[in-house]
């Protein structure tokens, strides 16, 4: 069932195959379906990192992580590498996901320093893995109800050590010994929910950093981005990682605050929930994808059948290999539809998805109807067509199987406003306001309950605002800013006088 024997492909098949994946035309060739048959995979500059990444990547959970008694995980791994995927994705708190991956890095020959290492095929792929762990060393707090420090392995070596555990499950010896020359292209701090947690990470760039005192994850994975030692950390001057991000798909406001803090160069890309339900929720597509947009940021898309929801599981965090989805989609939900969706939103240029199930058939092999699916240009579907998307999102769970999401919120009013009078000069300044439903169009400013001027909605990739100056104030006038969406809907921010 794991290998990749020729799988006769007649127009019976593909007519099944087309309806298991979309109503629309699939591009499975026509003759016998073997992986030399494969087209070459579509691939997506990486927003401002020097890679073309396909638009396929492999997760690391599913069967890589709660792996079921008759799924051998590496195969699975393989056959990515054999389809032309490029980008993966692992962590270490995917329990044996990084052990998986050094066992299918043995047989590709991709460790340094062994017989045979194949230099060029390492870097034609993008590896990334996370940490959980919030601080740079093992000098830090307890945790507190929102700065939790998790990882399956040291809790106390900060998040240098679980980098260094992933280099050596990876391509090591999964004990701590590592090989010279290897590398993550990046480590993303993972799983982002709450404010605090921004702080944190930031501590030592936004603070003094003192290297014997508390400081953040990022203070520290910079030295071993940068090959400095800044932190003291890092005296053997070694370069572990090439580039850092984050990932979340709790919070969009919380993704923004992170997105408009990093003043420092330090976030290249943000890996992000986006699937067909984002809009029923504190959605990304019109909150946090935009500015990571805007700061070309790679993004990669992730719970695009919301964690299995959308299928088999129930609306919870899997921890078993019961939870692992092993089938293609339903006649009810098609698979094909959901990763469009995903990769077709604005400023996405990947999606990773988890695969519990790989076959000789491609109508039962998520990895070939995944990769099929995942053949779509950027932003390539209408407006119409996402939203008749979304309505397959109804017919699981209610619509409610993004548990993993803040719930809906409307059209917020502008961000932070704040009013500055002198003499006959009133200033108005104000940050995004948060979308709903429907993007921010624009914002309207009111004086005395009448619009005098309108300030187009763009993305702000830092901390400065939008900025409104009236010279003929008088004592006693009102002023207002108003957020306007695009189908006109409003908020008004509260008022204030001269």
């Amino acid at each position: 069932m794991e290998k990749d024997k020729p799988y006769q492909l007649n127009r019976r098949n593909f007519i099944k195959i087309s309806a298991a994946t979309t109503a629309g035309a699939t591009l499975l060739p026509l003759d016998n379906f073997a992986i030399d048959k494969l087209p070459a995979p579509m691939k997506r500059k990486f927003g401002k990192i020097d890679f073309e990444v396909t638009t396929l990547g492999l997760g690391g959970q599913a069967s890589l992580q709660w792996t079921p008694e008759d799924v051998d995980p590496v195969p699975i791994i393989l056959k990515a590498f054999r389809m032309g995927v490029n980008y993966f994705d692992t962590s270490n708190l995917y329990g044996p996901s990084q052990m998986n991956f050094g066992k299918a890095f043995r047989t590709l020959n991709l460790v340094p320093g062994e017989p045979g290492y194949d230099e060029a095929l390492r870097k034609s792929i993008f590896l990334t893995t996370k940490t959980h762990i919030r601080w740079g060393n093992n000098n830090f707090p307890p945790d507190s109800e929102k700065v939790r420090n998790w990882t399956n392995g040291d809790h106390g070596l900060g998040a240098i050590g679980d980098l260094k555990r992933s280099l050596s499950q990876l391509f090591g010896d999964g004990k701590g010994y590592y090989p010279d020359g290897a590398y993550v292209d990046m480590i993303l701090a993972h799983n982002l929910n709450f404010m605090e947690e921004v702080d944190v990470l930031f501590k030592g760039l936004e603070t003094p950093l003192d290297p014997n005192g508390e400081f953040g994850a990022f203070v520290a994975l910079r030295d071993y981005r940068d090959g400095t030692n800044l932190t003291g950390l890092n005296p053997k001057h070694e370069k572990l990682v090439k580039h850092i991000g984050f990932s979340g798909h709790y919070s969009a406001p919380v993704m923004m605050e992170m997105i408009q803090r990093d003043q420092y160069g330090i976030l290249d890309a943000m890996l992000v929930a986006i699937n067909l339900n984002d809009r029923r929720m504190f959605n990304m597509q019109y909150n946090a994808i935009p500015l990571a947009k805007a700061k070309n940021m790679g993004v990669i898309a992730m719970k695009v059948f919301a964690d299995g929801a959308m299928y088999d599981k129930d609306a919870k965090w899997s921890n078993n290999p019961s939870d692992v989805v092993r089938r293609v989609g339903t006649p009810a939900i098609p698979s094909r539809p959901l990763v469009e969706y995903a990769l077709t939103t604005p400023g996405v240029h990947t999606a990773i998805i988890g695969i519990g199930h790989i076959d000789d058939d491609p109508m039962k092999c998520q990895l070939v109807q995944n990769f099929y699916a995942a053949q779509v240009e950027p932003e390539s579907l209408t407006e119409a067509e996402r939203r008749k998307i979304e309505e397959l999102g109804l017919k699981a769970k209610d619509g409610q199987a993004n548990y993993f999401q803040i719930k809906k919120n409307e059209l917020s009013a502008p961000n932070d406003v704040s009013f500055q009078q002198q003499g006959n000069t009133a200033e108005l300044a104000w940050g995004m306001a948060f979308a709903g439903d429907e993007p921010v169009s624009h914002y309207e400013i009111l004086k005395n309950g009448k619009k005098v001027d309108e300030k187009k909605h763009v993305p702000i990739c830092t901390k400065d605002k939008h900025l409104y100056r009236d010279t003929t104030a008088q004592p006693g006038d009102e002023y207002q800013v108003v957020a306007v969406d695009r189908i006109g809907r409003q908020a008004a921010s509260e008022p204030f006088n001269v």
